[in-house]
């Protein structure tokens, strides 16, 4: 790209990447605001293991007001009670200020909600490593650069980071801190220098100058015991551990003592790594307001169908299910799939067959965002290569066994569909980096020993089965199926 380089770049590939670390802010309180907006700038907990009324369970997360009156993640609900009461238990001549509100974790409805935004992380970049439900590290050097935009007041990169944090407030709801550096260690470090909704960039030649100030229980690897060892040997911050003799480190952390210089030193030469393949590939919209419009329902499910078949077929992936996925307002989710009798690469059927899904049941709903999804997917092995790291978060999970009835009506549909369907689908508006579409359409806005600050989720967020037929009507606190993300 035309552009200034930054003063004391480095040319060196290593120096070239362009990394960012993006960190939802306090994920599961924001999930919670989603569906209950009059929660927006309240002391907010959400506890595991909590029950309303209830003292049992564990703070899951607190919400930036909810940690100013002392409430912290992993601290025990009593103790929470006792530094933010329960507005709902204040008597007469309480103070309403110095009470919060209390909710308990819905996993299911935050893998939902995840979902949405690793939907939009693995369309802006090429490399995509979840970490847990609300963290992942983005490759995108070939995205942008490090070059100076043609304003001359920020990177390349910064404005492409900022892309990224603006789709994900736009299209979802909730924000994230993101970091962006020339490697994993400094871009995760960089996220959480500025939070709330923060963006912090460390361009190559000021990573060192970055860290030098840093806390040493801050750097990638280090904690607590770790650095009450460090402490001992009068190493406080990351420049101290960066300036340290490495052959007294390693004598009293083994190989593990050179590793921790370098990263205090800015050195970290590892690759952002794909979590995995996709066992589904999605696309959703949301309107600006909720609407009724049948024409405009199908507008909408119409393009985002078109749209999941060419990602399918740009990646030979062959799909055996098809979907859609309708909110209603507030926040209810509903889903409904159809199985085909085997796999095929047909985008006039995915068209077909959710324009189906959406007349059969949703066709006078009020709706605030449609998606369409295929799954049960299979690969060619030509184009294997080029599908590392698609992953979904989760799929319908009430049933795996595969069912006659979906069988027979795909084979129906199937006959139905008239040869030379026809669509009109428009590439929308470019991106400003020049690679490619948008995907938005104009109908509305689309480990160390630190854990994260939502750290109580689990492994069941990459499970994946998809299921025949399936039909699922999800309240806010029920099962939120259909949450792929490609």
């Amino acid at each position: 790209m035309a552009g200034e380089t930054l003063p004391g770049t480095e040319t060196d590939d290593r120096s070239d990447s362009i990394v960012l670390h993006v960190d939802m802010d306090c994920f599961y309180a924001a999930c919670e605001r989603l569906r209950e907006p009059e929660l927006r700038g309240e002391p907010l907990v959400v506890g595991m293991g909590y029950e309303a009324g209830e003292g049992h369970g564990a703070v899951a997360t607190a919400s930036y007001e909810a940690r100013t009156f002392g409430v912290e993640s992993a601290q025990p609900i009593s103790a929470a009670l006792d530094r933010l009461p329960r507005i709902e238990d204040l008597g007469p001549d309480d103070d309403p200020d110095a009470a919060g509100y209390y909710r308990p974790v819905d996993l299911d409805f935050y893998k939902d909600v995840a979902a949405d935004v690793k939907e939009i992380l693995h369309d802006c970049a090429d490399v995509v490593r979840e970490v847990s439900i609300d963290e992942a590290y983005l490759d995108v050097t070939a995205r942008t650069a490090w070059d100076y935009a043609p304003s001359g007041d920020r990177t390349l990169a910064e404005g492409f980071a900022r892309y990224v944090k603006q789709r994900i407030e736009r299209e979802v709801g909730v924000t994230a801190s993101i970091g962006v550096a020339p490697n994993m260690s400094t871009a995760k470090i960089a996220s959480d220098f500025d939070k709330p909704d923060g963006l912090v960039v460390v361009p190559p030649g000021e990573v060192r100058s970055f860290l030098a100030p840093i806390p040493v229980d801050e750097i990638h690897g280090v904690g607590p015991v770790t650095a009450r060892e460090l402490r001992s040997l009068d190493i406080e911050t990351a420049e101290d551990l960066a300036d340290a003799d490495v052959s007294t480190l390693e004598s009293r952390f083994g190989s593990r003592g050179r590793e921790l210089a370098e990263r205090a030193n800015g050195d970290d030469d590892r690759a952002v790594t794909p979590t995995g393949r996709p066992k589904s590939l999605s696309r959703e919209s949301a309107f600006t307001d909720p609407t009724d419009d049948p024409e405009a329902k199908r507008d909408v499910v119409r393009t985002l169908a078109a749209d999941v078949a060419d990602r399918a077929r740009s990646r030979g992936a062959m799909y055996r299910t098809i979907g859609i996925k309708v909110v209603v307002p507030p926040f209810d989710i509903n889903t409904r799939a159809r199985s085909l009798p085997g796999p095929v690469d047909e985008p006039e059927l995915v068209t077909d067959v959710a324009l189906d899904l959406l007349d059969t049941e949703f066709e006078t709903e009020t709706v605030r965002k449609l998606g369409v999804r295929v799954s049960n997917l299979s690969f060619s092995s030509a184009d294997q290569s080029s599908l590392d790291g698609w992953e979904s978060a989760d799929d319908e999970k009430n049933g795996s066994s595969e069912r006659e009835g979906g069988q027979e009506s795909s084979q129906g549909t199937q006959r139905e569909v008239g040869e030379g369907l026809q669509r009109e689908v428009g590439e929308g508006p470019q991106r400003e980096d020049g690679k490619g579409p948008q995907r938005e359409d104009n109908r509305g806005s689309q480990q160390d020993d630190r854990a994260p600050d939502d750290s109580a989720h689990d492994d069941s967020a990459h499970d994946d089965s998809a299921h025949d037929n399936h039909t699922s009507n999800s309240k806010p606190r029920g099962q939120s199926s259909l949450v792929e993300f490609d």
